[in-house]
């Protein structure tokens, strides 16, 4: 029996939300970000503002050359997350296999619901709207790979001035037919450079794919050949919730103006490696390769790693790697645009040292106590000197 996978997205949700505070922004061309006068970026842009060539991840600067008449909120953070859960919350009352996978998406296993796929998810849109006043778009299959696909095929279809809040359905045994006709590009997973190189080869849609052999696939594409196989043929069988797919947990942060002092650096990468660390700790992992990345103020971008001994997830491991590689690259007075912290080599969570190392297991059960309280009473709950008001970081798709 075909499972009933589904997958919600929030449509261009921090405008929602701005919307939802000030209905006067509605129909209006209108953008959520960083100011223009420093290195802002676009987070999230209304549908009125896509008619004009407004996207996210456009500098701002950009956006209101495009369209001077631009309007630019001051993005509300607190409030974003707080929606966020309550989306996740009224996804739980359908079912517990629910895996959000950013502040504005998630996958929901519904299998066992009675109910065909593309009524559950009329239900769920209607029941986000009428709670929340937030629109989504939902894709239905009969694995993430696809709903994910039927997702973006539904947004990428609307053209209009209003939030798409779209539904699309693949039934099981179509996934081929669905893809067959679709350009490379929208291929979940495949980027613009990806897609350019494909090109290249003489493919331009899906469905090119599965007119080449294994061998000729892996001469031009690698080890990647068979997966993309795979995927062409609609075929995932991750389940909702597992984590073994991912490959790295990391957070980054450009900074509005090129930073050259050490300890302001210093208690970013402090920042990030907190977010880190409570990242791994919730999915239950933890990673073995340390990687941070620095971007100079003329664009060169630098990644440096190591890997460590026994695998972890504590703020204090992590950011001591971290600090430890940054302090190698950098010089005084050498001034930084971008950092980043990640981890590599993950594996699921279990008790990494000795019991009789009291440092590491009074840190575990702080950061344990920690977790608990920003669950609770959210991620402001506890301060440990990570925030800095020279960055924001936040990403909506």
């Amino acid at each position: 029996m075909a499972r009933k996978i589904l997958h919600v997205d929030l449509d261009a949700f921090f405008c929602a939300v701005e919307e939802k505070f000030d209905p006067s922004l509605k129909g209006k061309a209108f953008a959520t970000g960083g100011s223009a006068e420093g290195r802002g970026v676009v987070t999230s842009c209304s549908y009125a503002a896509r008619q004009h060539g407004i996207h996210s991840a456009m500098p701002m600067k950009m956006a209101l050359r495009r369209y001077p008449q631009l309007m630019t909120v001051r993005s509300h953070y607190k409030e974003y997350t707080q929606l966020s859960r309550q989306v996740m919350a009224i996804c739980g009352r359908l079912t517990a296999l629910v895996e959000q996978i950013s502040i504005d998406e998630a996958f929901l296993d519904v299998s066992d619901l009675p109910q065909e796929a593309e009524q559950i998810a009329r239900e769920l849109q209607q029941s986000i709207w009428n709670e929340l006043g937030l629109p989504c778009s939902i894709g239905s299959a009969s694995n993430k790979l696809m709903a994910k696909m039927a997702t973006n095929y539904g947004k990428a279809r609307h053209k209009a001035a209003t939030p798409p809040m779209a539904i699309v359905h693949i039934p099981p045994g179509s996934e081929k037919e669905f893809l067959a006709e679709l350009p490379i590009e929208a291929m979940w997973g495949i980027g613009p450079k990806s897609a350019k190189r494909f090109q290249q080869a003489g493919i331009q849609t899906i469905g090119d794919i599965l007119k080449h052999p294994l061998a000729w696939l892996e001469e031009h594409f690698g080890k990647f050949a068979g997966e993309l196989l795979q995927r062409a043929q609609g075929i995932d069988n991750r389940q909702v919730g597992d984590y073994e797919g991912i490959k790295s947990v990391s957070n980054e942060v450009t900074f509005f103006e090129d930073v050259g002092d050490k300890q302001a650096v210093l208690h970013t990468f402090k920042g990030l490696t907190e977010k880190v660390g409570a990242r791994l700790r919730k999915k239950g992992l933890c990673g073995k390769t340390v990687r941070i990345k620095l971007r100079w103020p003329d664009f060169e971008t630098i990644t440096r790693q190591v890997t460590l001994a026994q695998p972890t997830n504590q703020d204090s491991v992590i950011y001591k790697q971290a600090a430890t590689l940054f302090l190698k690259e950098w010089a005084p007075g050498k001034k930084v645009r971008l950092i980043g912290v990640g981890m590599a080599q993950l594996e699921q969570e279990f008790q990494q040292l000795s019991l009789f190392d009291q440092s590491y297991e009074k840190e575990r059960k702080l950061l344990q106590a920690i977790d608990q309280l920003k669950q609770r009473y959210g991620q402001n709950a506890v301060h440990k000197g990570a925030g800095s008001e020279n960055y924001r970081s936040w990403k909506e798709e």
